[in-house]
């Protein structure tokens, strides 16, 4: 929460809006470069994913996490292993991604590594989230 909390200070400090994204996604990539090998790598590849499959999301910190935003709003995000002492990182989505399938579908997925087939299947994930 404490980290939410100077998200939220910082961001109603920023200029214009070229200006926030600018520095949402440096101080998105910086967070990712403090993570333990594994989750920086994974971190890393998951970022260039989203940014490829969905372009319209904007990288952002949230809750001290890398996510990634359509009109201000989080569509997904990346929950290290280290940040909470997990066996798995996770990949997760929030109510705004359009993944609804039936009455009940995942939305989250836990990460031990990413192969291509994996990075595939997020891409096409993401790309339907934000659809």
């Amino acid at each position: 929460m404490k980290e939410r909390a100077k998200e939220m200070k910082a961001s109603a400090r920023r200029g214009s809006r070229a200006d926030k994204a600018a520095e949402d996604e440096a101080a998105v990539l910086a967070k990712i470069a403090e993570m333990e090998e594994a989750d920086r790598t994974m971190a890393e590849r998951l970022h260039a994913v989203v940014k490829a499959s969905a372009p319209d999301l904007r990288p952002k910190l949230w809750y001290g996490m890398p996510a990634y935003a359509k009109d201000g709003k989080v569509v997904c995000f990346f929950q290290s292993a280290q940040k909470f002492k997990s066996r798995y990182a996770t990949l997760g989505f929030s109510d705004q991604a359009n993944l609804d399938d039936g009455a009940m579908w995942p939305a989250s997925y836990a990460l031990r590594e990413l192969t291509a087939a994996d990075e595939a299947r997020i891409g096409a994930l993401v790309k339907r989230a934000v659809s």
